[in-house]
């Protein structure tokens, strides 16, 4: 197994990053200079596990922005959350703008909430890692290889 976190572990299984065209005979132009050929359409098929993957993106930075509000210095969550965009969105930019926007939701949701640590922030920080923790092992059980 690799060594990077569980829930990054085999949920590229399921990720179609491209879809083959059908090949068509083309006429010979009559020009007789040729025209390049167009790049390869890429078509972004959403994975079957693109809400939970989302839901994951909102609590890595709902975690990220409370663990450095109580910890006061960098953690590691904004790492994991590029990692996840890496592995799942490769040629896919519409997927990661998505799931980068489910990230930085989950980030100012807490912003606008905490601007300081408290017991209840602790409380929350754990408890949505607890949550992305049981998300985490559900996506790997169910579409892991």
């Amino acid at each position: 197994m690799n060594s990077r976190p569980a829930f990054l572990v085999s949920v590229t299984l399921v990720a179609a990053l491209l879809s083959a065209l059908p090949s068509h005979a083309q006429k010979k132009s009559t020009k007789t200079e040729d025209k390049p050929a167009e790049p390869p359409v890429i078509v972004e098929k959403p994975a079957p596990y693109d809400d939970r993957l989302l839901r994951m993106a909102e609590i890595l930075g709902s975690v990220h922005y409370l663990r450095n509000l109580c910890s006061g210095r960098e953690t590691q969550w904004r790492q994991l959350m590029t990692a996840l965009l890496a592995d799942e969105t490769r040629n896919e930019p519409k997927r990661a703008a998505k799931l980068t926007a489910g990230f930085n939701r989950g980030y100012r949701a807490f912003a606008a909430t905490y601007t300081k640590c408290t017991p209840q922030a602790i409380a929350a920080e754990e408890k949505y890692r607890a949550e992305g923790a049981t998300l985490a092992t559900e996506i790997t059980a169910r579409f892991g290889n």
